[in-house]
C-alpha cells in the first residue's frame, strides 16, 4: 500500500464525517466541503490503487523474464 492509497482513503473517511456532520446539524456548506473532501479522497486512492497495479505487472513482467 503506498502513501497516495492510505492518504485518499484516509481523505474519503473525514470527508463522509464531514459531510454527515453537515447534514445532521443542517449546515449546507460543511455537508459540501465534506463531500468535496471525499470525493478528491476518492481520486487519490484510485491513483495509488493504479499505480501499486503497475508496480505489480511491472515486477512480474520482469520474474517472467
Amino acid at each position: 500500500m503506498n502513501k497516495n492509497q492510505v492518504s485518499g482513503r484516509t481523505d474519503q473517511v473525514a470527508g463522509k464525517v464531514k459531510e454527515v456532520a453537515g447534514k445532521a446539524v443542517g449546515n449546507d456548506r460543511l455537508q459540501a466541503q465534506g463531500n468535496v473532501q471525499k470525493n478528491l479522497g476518492k481520486v487519490e486512492a484510485a491513483a495509488g490503487d493504479a499505480r501499486e497495479n503497475a508496480k505489480d505487472a511491472a515486477k512480474k513482467a520482469v520474474d517472467k523474464m
